[in-house]
């Protein structure tokens, strides 16, 4: 509580595992992040990146924090996306860091944070996202975890509010739980956002969707229609289904 390193506590209201991805894989990702500073419609926006920091994902931590932080360092090098790290872990532990343009200082706390066992903490992170929201516009929620043992009724309020907020979730579940699939579905569904699998064996892929939630943050549909990539039409066909 009193390091001024950690992020500060929230109100009380993924990938392989620790194995090195190959040197083809970083590649591919570094180029792909790379793109979202040179896209054209950018502009500026705010990011809330969310991890389930939990000890079920501590086998994928690693390279997680690796794809994470290089891809908000290539897009933080222009200055046009300001993130936020917020994640929870133990017994009620839930944190958020500043929100940072240069993100140095983020890379080094994803990379230091140790995950401890304990419960879902995703309606503090929603009830967190929404006061950032009053306090000013939010381009997106990107939430990466592997369970949910909360109420999916109490998520789901919470998670169209964002959505009448202008604000949508990216969901990207790590493994196959049933449960968390269908109450991550239905939280992008109602926050007109987007549910994707964190696949263990598609870095890489990640990486591109990831990168096209950075450009959507900072330039919105505008921004992917123009850089049009594959998986700018993937993220805009999921964006426009959403919206529907």
């Amino acid at each position: 509580m009193s390091d001024k390193k950690q992020p500060a506590p929230v109100d009380n209201p993924g990938l392989p595992s620790r194995s090195r991805s190959s040197a083809g894989e970083i590649e591919a990702f570094l180029r792909q992040a790379r793109a979202v500073s040179t896209a054209k419609g950018e502009g500026s926006g705010r990011l809330i990146l969310a991890l389930d920091a939990t000890m079920s994902r501590q086998p994928t931590w690693d390279l997680a924090c690796t794809l994470q932080a290089q891809m908000f360092d290539a897009v933080g090098n222009n200055g046009s996306l300001a993130v936020q790290l917020v994640y929870f872990r133990g017994f009620g532990e839930c944190r958020a860091s500043k929100f940072v343009a240069d993100t140095a200082s983020l890379k080094q706390l994803m990379t230091k944070i140790e995950c401890h066992g304990g419960l879902t903490q995703i309606g503090k992170v929603l009830s967190h996202a929404l006061k950032e929201t009053a306090r000013g516009k939010i381009g997106a929620v990107v939430y990466i975890g592997d369970s949910m043992e909360e109420h999916l009724d109490e998520l789901a309020a919470k998670a169209g509010s964002l959505g009448l907020h202008g604000v949508p979730m990216f969901i990207f579940q790590e493994g196959r739980d049933p449960v968390a699939e269908t109450g991550f579905k239905e939280l992008a569904r109602l926050s007109k956002g987007a549910w994707f699998r964190f696949d263990r064996d598609a870095a890489a892929t990640l990486a591109k969707l990831l990168s096209a939630v950075a450009v959507f943050t900072t330039g919105g549909l505008k921004a992917l229609e123009a850089r049009g990539r594959a998986e700018d039409r993937l993220m805009i066909e999921h964006l426009r289904g959403g919206r529907g």
